[in-house]
């Protein structure tokens, strides 16, 4: 039996898609250009939501994320009111956004295993290598 699709994630997917469009349309910060919201948690009574962002544009330093959702936090009031605007509920959550650091991540560890790979590539040609030479040495013997 499918498991239902809950109130709580459909409005968590509904607020994703409204802030998606309002951080673009209506926030006039450079910090939070090119932000992209990669979920949303609405607590069970749905007075807080949690919005994990990333950022298309890659930062420099780690503080440019900080400083981008620091921005993104300070504007959380103004994008509430906006949001209750257009997203019909009795009570909109209080936002809080959170750097989603997931994509670096996996882009991390799919660098490490691909070097991994490299190496034990490398590692099998020098071994292949090494038994070509022994090969070679016991012939002229």
């Amino acid at each position: 039996m499918p498991k239902e699709y809950s109130r709580t994630q459909r409005i968590a997917d509904m607020i994703q898609r409204e802030l998606s469009e309002l951080i673009r349309n209506e926030m006039r910060d450079p910090r939070v250009s090119l932000t992209s919201i990669t979920g949303v948690e609405v607590s069970r009574d749905l007075a807080h939501a949690k919005v994990y962002v990333n950022f298309i544009a890659p930062a420099k330093e780690a503080r440019e994320h900080e400083e981008a959702v620091k921005a993104l936090n300070g504007a959380a009031g103004f994008l509430r009111s906006q949001l209750a605007r257009t997203v019909e509920l009795r009570n909109t959550p209080a936002l809080r956004f959170i750097y989603d650091a997931t994509s670096e991540k996996g882009q991390k560890l799919s660098a490490l295993i691909d070097y991994a790979r490299h190496r034990d590539q490398r590692l099998r040609g020098d071994e292949a290598a090494d038994e070509g030479n022994d090969d070679h040495a016991s012939d002229g013997e």
